[in-house]
Protein backbone atom coordinates (compact mmCIF):
# COMPACT_ATOMS: atom_id res chain seq x y z
CA UNK A 1 0.00 0.00 0.00
CA UNK A 2 1.41 3.37 -0.92
CA UNK A 3 1.57 5.70 1.87
CA UNK A 4 -0.23 8.96 1.30
CA UNK A 5 -0.90 12.35 2.41
CA UNK A 6 -4.37 14.22 2.57
CA UNK A 7 -4.29 17.51 2.90
CA UNK A 8 -7.58 20.06 3.65
CA UNK A 9 -8.30 23.16 4.45
CA UNK A 10 -10.65 23.53 7.70
CA UNK A 11 -13.64 26.02 7.33
CA UNK A 12 -15.99 25.46 4.85
CA UNK A 13 -14.09 22.43 3.67
CA UNK A 14 -13.94 19.78 6.49
CA UNK A 15 -16.06 21.37 9.10
CA UNK A 16 -19.83 21.63 8.48
CA UNK A 17 -20.93 24.92 9.11
CA UNK A 18 -21.34 24.51 13.03
CA UNK A 19 -17.51 23.96 13.08
CA UNK A 20 -18.01 19.94 13.75
CA UNK A 21 -17.03 17.28 11.72
CA UNK A 22 -19.82 14.94 10.97
CA UNK A 23 -19.73 11.20 12.05
CA UNK A 24 -19.15 9.91 8.26
CA UNK A 25 -16.16 12.13 7.76
CA UNK A 26 -14.53 11.19 11.32
CA UNK A 27 -14.57 7.27 10.54
CA UNK A 28 -13.18 7.83 7.15
CA UNK A 29 -10.41 9.92 8.72
CA UNK A 30 -10.18 6.82 11.10
CA UNK A 31 -9.84 4.42 8.75
CA UNK A 32 -7.15 6.06 6.63
CA UNK A 33 -5.26 7.02 9.80
CA UNK A 34 -5.49 3.28 10.97
CA UNK A 35 -4.32 2.26 7.05
CA UNK A 36 -0.73 4.31 7.85
CA UNK A 37 -2.05 7.45 6.10
CA UNK A 38 -1.10 11.00 7.16
CA UNK A 39 -3.77 14.00 7.72
CA UNK A 40 -3.23 17.11 7.77
CA UNK A 41 -5.05 20.59 8.11
CA UNK A 42 -4.50 23.50 6.56
CA UNK A 43 -5.55 26.58 7.71
CA UNK A 44 -5.37 30.44 7.52
CA UNK A 45 -6.01 30.45 11.31
CA UNK A 46 -3.86 31.18 14.20
CA UNK A 47 -1.78 28.30 15.37
CA UNK A 48 -3.45 29.75 18.87
CA UNK A 49 -7.20 29.00 17.45
CA UNK A 50 -5.53 26.14 15.13
CA UNK A 51 -4.91 24.39 18.73
CA UNK A 52 -8.34 24.88 19.87
CA UNK A 53 -9.57 23.39 16.66
CA UNK A 54 -7.55 20.06 16.57
CA UNK A 55 -8.24 19.46 20.49
CA UNK A 56 -12.30 19.89 19.89
CA UNK A 57 -12.20 17.60 17.12
CA UNK A 58 -10.13 15.22 18.85
CA UNK A 59 -7.27 15.53 16.34
CA UNK A 60 -3.98 15.56 18.96
CA UNK A 61 -3.45 11.92 17.75
CA UNK A 62 -0.65 10.44 15.60
CA UNK A 63 -0.38 11.09 11.88
CA UNK A 64 -2.11 14.17 12.29
CA UNK A 65 -0.59 17.63 12.15
CA UNK A 66 -1.77 20.79 11.61
CA UNK A 67 -0.03 24.14 8.98
CA UNK A 68 -1.53 27.40 9.78
CA UNK A 69 -1.24 31.10 9.03
CA UNK A 70 -1.58 29.93 5.47
CA UNK A 71 1.75 28.09 5.47
CA UNK A 72 4.12 30.06 7.73
CA UNK A 73 3.80 27.95 10.81
CA UNK A 74 3.85 23.79 10.63
CA UNK A 75 2.94 21.94 13.92
CA UNK A 76 2.60 18.98 14.94
CA UNK A 77 -0.69 17.91 16.32
CA UNK A 78 0.18 14.61 18.72
CA UNK A 79 3.52 16.27 20.19
CA UNK A 80 1.84 19.83 20.29
CA UNK A 81 5.42 21.35 18.86
CA UNK A 82 5.66 24.07 16.23
CA UNK A 83 8.31 22.52 13.26
CA UNK A 84 8.90 24.72 11.35
CA UNK A 85 8.00 28.81 11.32
CA UNK A 86 8.35 31.63 8.73
CA UNK A 87 7.49 35.07 9.79
CA UNK A 88 7.21 38.62 8.11
CA UNK A 89 10.47 41.24 8.00
CA UNK A 90 9.33 43.96 10.24
CA UNK A 91 10.02 46.57 8.22
CA UNK A 92 7.41 45.02 5.77
CA UNK A 93 4.42 44.49 8.18
CA UNK A 94 5.12 47.99 9.28
CA UNK A 95 4.69 49.37 6.26
CA UNK A 96 1.50 47.20 5.08
CA UNK A 97 -0.20 48.47 8.55
CA UNK A 98 0.57 52.49 7.61
CA UNK A 99 -0.39 51.89 3.80
CA UNK A 100 -3.88 50.51 5.33
CA UNK A 101 -4.61 53.24 8.23
CA UNK A 102 -3.53 56.04 5.17
CA UNK A 103 -6.37 54.28 3.20
CA UNK A 104 -8.54 54.23 6.28
CA UNK A 105 -8.78 50.49 6.13
CA UNK A 106 -8.66 47.91 9.31
CA UNK A 107 -5.94 46.52 9.99
CA UNK A 108 -4.55 43.84 12.54
CA UNK A 109 -1.54 41.32 13.03
CA UNK A 110 -0.53 39.17 15.65
CA UNK A 111 1.86 38.60 18.45
CA UNK A 112 2.06 35.04 19.58
CA UNK A 113 -1.95 33.85 20.26
CA UNK A 114 -3.12 37.07 20.29
CA UNK A 115 -4.69 39.87 18.29
CA UNK A 116 -3.29 43.40 17.96
CA UNK A 117 -5.42 46.01 16.88
CA UNK A 118 -5.80 49.99 17.41
CA UNK A 119 -9.41 50.19 17.73
CA UNK A 120 -12.14 47.54 18.31
CA UNK A 121 -14.64 47.93 14.99
CA UNK A 122 -17.10 45.99 13.47
CA UNK A 123 -13.95 44.55 11.45
CA UNK A 124 -12.68 43.03 14.64
CA UNK A 125 -15.91 42.03 15.68
CA UNK A 126 -16.46 39.66 12.79
CA UNK A 127 -13.55 37.95 12.92
CA UNK A 128 -13.63 37.24 16.57
CA UNK A 129 -17.11 35.34 15.67
CA UNK A 130 -14.84 32.73 13.84
CA UNK A 131 -11.53 33.25 15.53
CA UNK A 132 -12.42 32.74 19.31
CA UNK A 133 -9.42 34.54 20.10
CA UNK A 134 -8.21 36.99 22.69
CA UNK A 135 -7.32 40.46 21.06
CA UNK A 136 -5.51 43.51 22.75
CA UNK A 137 -5.63 47.43 21.76
CA UNK A 138 -2.95 49.02 21.51
CA UNK A 139 -1.71 52.73 20.63
CA UNK A 140 0.58 51.85 17.97
CA UNK A 141 0.92 48.52 16.60
CA UNK A 142 4.72 49.71 15.55
CA UNK A 143 5.81 50.19 19.32
CA UNK A 144 3.99 47.13 20.49
CA UNK A 145 5.04 44.57 17.97
CA UNK A 146 8.18 43.17 19.50
CA UNK A 147 8.95 41.05 16.92
CA UNK A 148 8.26 39.74 13.66
CA UNK A 149 4.42 38.51 12.88
CA UNK A 150 3.56 35.52 10.56
CA UNK A 151 0.95 38.08 8.42
CA UNK A 152 -1.01 41.12 8.41
CA UNK A 153 -4.39 40.93 7.39
CA UNK A 154 -6.79 43.69 6.30
CA UNK A 155 -10.60 43.66 6.80
CA UNK A 156 -13.42 45.35 5.27
CA UNK A 157 -17.45 43.62 5.78
CA UNK A 158 -18.78 45.82 3.24
CA UNK A 159 -16.63 46.93 0.64
CA UNK A 160 -14.26 43.73 -0.91
CA UNK A 161 -13.59 46.72 -3.22
CA UNK A 162 -11.63 48.96 -1.02
CA UNK A 163 -9.55 45.74 -0.74
CA UNK A 164 -8.87 45.15 -4.13
CA UNK A 165 -8.24 48.77 -5.06
CA UNK A 166 -5.49 48.43 -2.16
CA UNK A 167 -3.76 45.66 -3.73
CA UNK A 168 -3.33 47.07 -6.82
CA UNK A 169 -2.57 50.35 -5.65
CA UNK A 170 0.90 49.07 -3.64
CA UNK A 171 2.58 46.82 -6.07
CA UNK A 172 5.83 47.69 -4.14
CA UNK A 173 4.24 45.76 -1.37
CA UNK A 174 3.91 42.55 -3.86
CA UNK A 175 7.60 42.31 -4.30
CA UNK A 176 8.67 41.61 -0.67
CA UNK A 177 5.83 39.13 0.75
CA UNK A 178 2.56 37.30 -0.49
CA UNK A 179 -0.95 38.83 -0.60
CA UNK A 180 -4.13 36.93 -1.10
CA UNK A 181 -7.69 36.73 -0.57
CA UNK A 182 -9.00 34.36 1.89
CA UNK A 183 -12.43 35.23 1.64
CA UNK A 184 -14.02 38.39 0.45
CA UNK A 185 -13.40 40.28 3.41
CA UNK A 186 -9.82 39.47 4.42
CA UNK A 187 -6.82 40.60 2.41
CA UNK A 188 -3.72 38.72 4.09
CA UNK A 189 0.14 39.78 4.12
CA UNK A 190 1.90 36.56 4.80
CA UNK A 191 5.94 36.24 3.97
CA UNK A 192 7.74 36.01 0.18
CA UNK A 193 6.97 32.41 -1.09
CA UNK A 194 4.48 31.51 2.03
CA UNK A 195 1.28 29.81 1.68
CA UNK A 196 -0.14 26.47 1.77
CA UNK A 197 1.51 25.17 -1.34
CA UNK A 198 4.51 25.81 0.41
CA UNK A 199 3.51 24.17 3.00
CA UNK A 200 2.24 21.03 1.58
CA UNK A 201 5.81 20.96 0.22
CA UNK A 202 7.48 20.90 3.40
CA UNK A 203 5.15 18.55 5.10
CA UNK A 204 5.96 16.30 1.75
CA UNK A 205 9.47 16.25 2.40
CA UNK A 206 9.30 16.15 6.15
CA UNK A 207 7.09 12.70 5.91
CA UNK A 208 8.90 11.52 3.06
CA UNK A 209 6.08 11.09 1.18
CA UNK A 210 6.41 12.14 -2.64
CA UNK A 211 4.24 14.62 -3.92
CA UNK A 212 2.52 11.76 -6.82
CA UNK A 213 0.95 10.47 -3.12
CA UNK A 214 -0.83 13.59 -2.27
CA UNK A 215 -4.53 14.71 -2.84
CA UNK A 216 -5.55 18.50 -1.51
CA UNK A 217 -8.68 19.98 -0.83
CA UNK A 218 -10.41 23.23 -0.05
CA UNK A 219 -13.10 25.89 -0.66
CA UNK A 220 -11.38 29.27 -1.06
CA UNK A 221 -8.81 31.19 -3.20
CA UNK A 222 -6.26 30.98 -0.29
CA UNK A 223 -6.15 27.23 -0.87
CA UNK A 224 -5.14 27.35 -4.77
CA UNK A 225 -1.57 27.15 -4.37
CA UNK A 226 -2.47 23.97 -2.29
CA UNK A 227 -4.51 22.20 -4.75
CA UNK A 228 -1.87 23.35 -7.63
CA UNK A 229 1.02 21.76 -5.54
CA UNK A 230 -0.61 18.32 -5.15
CA UNK A 231 -0.71 15.52 -7.08
CA UNK A 232 -4.42 15.79 -6.77
CA UNK A 233 -5.96 18.83 -6.60
CA UNK A 234 -9.99 19.28 -5.25
CA UNK A 235 -12.17 21.57 -4.48
CA UNK A 236 -15.18 21.55 -2.86
CA UNK A 237 -18.29 21.59 -4.38
CA UNK A 238 -19.57 24.41 -1.68
CA UNK A 239 -16.09 26.42 -3.02
CA UNK A 240 -15.40 29.67 -4.86
CA UNK A 241 -15.36 29.41 -8.55
CA UNK A 242 -11.58 30.44 -9.20
CA UNK A 243 -10.78 27.49 -6.93
CA UNK A 244 -13.12 25.03 -9.07
CA UNK A 245 -11.12 26.14 -12.07
CA UNK A 246 -7.83 25.33 -10.89
CA UNK A 247 -8.98 21.59 -9.70
CA UNK A 248 -8.46 18.35 -10.92
CA UNK A 249 -12.00 17.12 -9.40
CA UNK A 250 -14.71 18.79 -7.88
CA UNK A 251 -16.54 17.49 -4.95
CA UNK A 252 -19.70 15.81 -5.81
CA UNK A 253 -20.79 16.68 -1.85
CA UNK A 254 -20.69 19.53 0.16
CA UNK A 255 -19.28 20.41 3.39
CA UNK A 256 -22.54 19.55 5.00
CA UNK A 257 -22.33 16.47 3.24
CA UNK A 258 -19.65 13.69 3.91
CA UNK A 259 -17.35 15.59 0.67
CA UNK A 260 -13.73 14.74 3.00
CA UNK A 261 -15.50 10.94 3.17
CA UNK A 262 -16.04 10.95 -0.48
CA UNK A 263 -12.45 12.22 -1.30
CA UNK A 264 -10.72 9.66 1.10
CA UNK A 265 -12.60 6.81 -0.03
CA UNK A 266 -11.85 7.86 -3.90
CA UNK A 267 -8.38 9.23 -3.51
CA UNK A 268 -6.75 7.44 -0.23
CA UNK A 269 -8.42 4.39 0.61
CA UNK A 270 -9.01 3.30 -3.58
CA UNK A 271 -6.28 5.15 -5.40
Amino acid sequence: MEHKILFTDLDETLLNRDKSISKENRDAIAKMLDQGHDFVLMTGRPIATGRVAVKELGLSIPRCYMVAYNGAVVYDCVADRVLAERTLPMEVAKEVILEAQKAGIYVQTYEQDTILAERHSKELDFYLHNARMRYRLVGNMFTSLEQEPYKVLLIDVEDQGRLMEFRDSHPELLERCNCFFSCNEYLEYCPKATDKGSGLKYMSKFLNVPIENTVAVGDERNDIPMIQAAHVGVAMKNGHKDLQAAADYVTEHDNEHGAIAEIIEKFILNG
